[in-house]
């Protein structure tokens, strides 16, 4: 794996951990595709360094269980929005 690739996933993870963010504000954050940063979390990180992997592991679990609730509320912005 080229060292750019492998310094650009560490980066990803330490900023996932420090932030908690989405992979979607993730993907804007490094200028790659969110494809890119759940292939870099997901696959990649897990070969690097697994230990980090666990920990990313558990904020995107969190992610998948409370997205119903940020769809639910983009929504309701939306639609307050469109309203005013």
């Amino acid at each position: 794996m080229n060292s750019m690739i492998i310094k650009r996933v560490i980066d990803e993870a330490n900023y996932i951990i420090e932030t908690q963010s989405t992979v979607r504000e993730i993907a804007k954050v490094f200028n790659v595709s969110k494809s890119t940063v759940h292939k870099d979390l997901h696959e990649r990180l897990s070969y690097i360094d697994y230990n980090l992997f666990l920990r990313v592991d558990e904020i995107l679990k969190y992610h998948i269980e409370i997205r119903h609730i940020r769809g639910g509320e983009s929504t309701k912005k939306k639609y307050l929005k469109l309203a005013n």
